[in-house]
């Protein structure tokens, strides 16, 4: 089923045509007529799945039909999220989608002055895509109204327990009509999560896709053996390898991320940092530069691993190995996303074993291994660009046709 299919207002199937949304993902399928109904959500969705546009395209269909410029005032539907970045992304997701409807979408978040938001509140927001801190500020001043909200979603639930946001999520409820829609987003479900679900779901549709295999198929897994102190060299070599492609780079720590960065610059390669550290208005602009494609290596600590939509991806590099093993998923989600392909390359120093066991547990299989002989290992070392190598391209094809041929293998 296309989307011109679907019983959705014509300033919506515009915008997707513009965008290119032809047909539905699985959780866009099983989600969206749901939405349409009016139904509880409890969807379980791998990062990467679409799971974003599942929720904006009914809701922004729902609110177009409902449109009356009088309550325009009134927030009619609050998107909580974890992250400063993810509420400007799904803003403007929201914006894309919706770009011809009346509708008026804003994405809340500290670390920018409110005076700017207070006045855009004052002037009316139906959709707001907040972060519990700055929202929750902003209620108490008087300048948000919650009790119009039609509906509620919660995306990243689980990533928004593990930062402590419990009480936020109860504590929203209190300012919500009794009667309210309610659509609960997580990539992962344990017990603690499903408490959480069915106690803000009301007889929710439960969707959940790919339960069996928690990192997108779209995406080829490879690890290189590698010294820690000599992974600056591989991951040197590997981008004047693979020129023009867009690279995003993780660290374990922003210290690491700024001396990975100092590296590459000694050599000649440009590169952007982007971790805890730095402002919001200078992380807004780096994603910006990076999602442009102005500079292709985006150097990055898990706080852009979640749920951060950066198209054409063509390589995440764990240059350090995470330490929660769930974290690699999240990471790698960055690239093959929807229904394009991309490549995760990790380097292991022989202190990061034990992170790469605990990887393969939690995912259920083998990590293919790039095998890099002593001769080859020791002209990465001595590379520069006047030789010119292809062995890691080569190094790459071989690891993905050897995980095809396993997948082959296990199907029959």
């Amino acid at each position: 089923m296309k989307f011109e299919q679907y019983n959705i207002a014509p300033e919506i199937k515009r915008s997707l045509e513009e965008l290119d949304f032809r047909r539905p993902t699985d959780i866009q399928f099983k989600a969206i007529p749901s939405i349409l109904k009016g139904d509880d959500v409890l969807a379980i969705a791998q990062t990467g799945t679409g799971k974003t546009a599942a929720f904006a395209i009914p809701l922004l269909h729902l609110l177009q039909q409902r449109y009356d410029i009088k309550k325009r005032k009134e927030v009619k539907c609050l998107v909580m999220v974890p992250t400063r970045e993810l509420a400007a992304q799904i803003a403007e997701a929201f914006i894309q989608i919706g770009k011809y409807t009346r509708l008026v979408i804003m994405g809340l978040y500290g670390g920018v002055e409110q005076d700017d938001q207070i006045r855009k509140l004052e002037k009316g927001v139906d959709i707001l895509v907040a972060t519990p801190g700055r929202m929750f500020d902003l209620v108490s001043q008087g300048y948000i109204d919650l009790s119009r909200v039609h509906t509620l979603v919660l995306d990243e639930a689980d990533h928004m327990l593990a930062k402590g946001f419990l009480k936020d999520i109860q504590d929203v409820l209190r300012h919500l009509p009794k009667k309210h829609q309610t659509l609960f987003f997580s990539a992962t479900i344990d017990k603690e999560i499903k408490d959480l679900a069915y106690s803000v779901v009301r007889n929710p549709i439960r969707i959940q896709i790919s339960p069996k295999d928690p990192v997108s198929k779209n995406v080829s897994h490879s690890v290189a053996f590698v010294a820690m102190d000599d992974k600056r060299f591989f991951l040197e070599r590997l981008v004047r390898e693979l020129p023009g492609n867009k690279i995003l780079v993780f660290v374990r720590t922003k210290v690491r991320a700024e001396r990975v960065h100092n590296a590459m610059k000694r050599v000649g390669i440009d590169s952007i940092t982007m971790h805890g550290d730095k402002e919001q208005e200078d992380r807004l602009k780096v994603m910006a530069e990076f999602k442009k494609g102005t500079i292709k290596m985006l150097i990055a600590t898990d706080v852009s691993a979640r749920g951060i939509d950066i198209p054409d991806v063509d390589f995440v590099v764990n240059y350090d190995l995470p330490d929660v093993p769930e974290n690699y998923v999240h990471r790698v989600g960055r690239t093959g996303r929807g229904v394009k392909k991309g490549q995760a390359v990790s380097f292991c120093s022989p202190e990061e074993q034990p992170l790469l066991k605990a990887i393969e547990a939690w995912m259920g299989k083998e990590i293919r291994v790039m095998k890099i002989d002593k001769t080859d290992y020791s002209e990465t070392l001595n590379f520069s660009e006047d030789t010119p190598n292809d062995n890691w391209q080569l190094l790459l094809e071989e690891a993905e046709k050897a995980e095809q041929a396993a997948k082959r293998k296990k199907k029959k």
